[in-house]
């Protein structure tokens, strides 16, 4: 299972009807939905889409959550401690047709920076929310080596289910998104349990669902995310006999940028999107510019 974005997760529940002109097409049902191509083609999507509502991510621009773990590198026996900032920023990009909200994400390993990412979010009218690609910039010892970079609509690669509108347990599992070699994202996911209470640095939450994220053919390892509502992820686990990296994050701040630290962080996100086009020419290069949201 690749290392994921914090924010890819779930399972949609929903699909069925008629195209619309804007991207996919249908009003949605609440039956058999599993984050597949022909589930995407029949969402319905409209100039909201990047208004992210959804009560267990809600993705508000300016808003920034800060976790704190650890995890014990491949090879390693040793655990080494983790920071990962995610900051949802006030850019959108159309992508597969969908106009998109752009997060940027760093990701600390032993206070050095590992990677950081560019990833695009959307919310259909019925509510579930679409993850459609992802831009990550890998580095070892501070020098770039990779980006590893899928984008829906472009060689092969779909959207995927980010959260659903009204998760139940029992439900599909679904695909959080799929891209075919050389990325090979073909990470799945499934609600696990509700109703949980969950405590972290920031404080203890009530009404939390937990997700379970898995690889199929892949036994006895299992990533668990933790969603408290109107918050988003409040906390990462581990389960599985299998499970080597045994990463542990929990959510240590929570804020709302100021105007002047939202501008920052809305220039390193199109810093990033324009090295895309360079790293990434044959896939990212296929689509438009990001570009501020339009303030109402």
């Amino acid at each position: 299972m690749r290392k994921r974005n914090l924010f890819v997760i779930l399972v949609l529940i929903s699909c069925f009807v008629m195209f619309s002109a804007v991207a996919g097409t249908a009003r949605t049902q609440s039956k058999g939905l599993t984050g597949s191509a022909k589930d995407f083609q029949r969402a319905k999507f409209d100039k909201s889409s990047t208004h992210i509502t959804n009560q267990w991510l809600p993705l508000k621009p300016g808003s920034q959550l800060t976790y704190k773990g650890s995890a014990i590198p491949e090879g390693e026996k040793t655990r080494v401690k983790r920071r990962v900032v995610s900051t949802v920023t006030d850019l959108s990009k159309w992508i597969d047709g969908v106009r998109t909200l752009v997060i940027w994400e760093r990701d600390y390993t032993a206070g050095t920076l590992g990677e950081s990412e560019i990833a695009f979010f959307a919310q259909d009218k019925a509510g579930n929310v679409w993850l459609l690609g992802e831009y990550p910039e890998e580095y070892e010892n501070s020098k770039f080596v990779d980006a590893p970079t899928w984008i829906s609509g472009q060689k092969g690669a779909h959207a995927g289910i980010a959260m659903l509108a009204n998760p139940k347990v029992g439900s599909p599992d679904y695909a959080q998104g799929f891209a075919p070699p050389p990325v090979e994202f073909v990470d799945r996911a499934r609600v696990y349990k509700k109703g949980q209470k969950t405590c972290v640095p920031v404080k203890c939450y009530k009404d939390v669902l937990v997700i379970e994220e898995f690889e199929k053919g892949v036994p006895g390892v299992f990533h668990l995310k933790y969603y408290a509502p109107k918050v988003g992820l409040v906390k990462v686990g581990w389960r599985g006999a299998n499970e080597v990296e045994k990463e542990t994050l929990a959510l240590v701040k929570r804020q709302q940028l100021s105007s002047k630290e939202l501008a920052n962080a809305r220039k390193t996100a199109l810093k990033l999107d324009n090295r895309a086009y360079k790293r990434s020419a044959d896939v990212y290069g296929k689509t438009p510019k990001a570009k501020p949201l339009k303030k109402k």
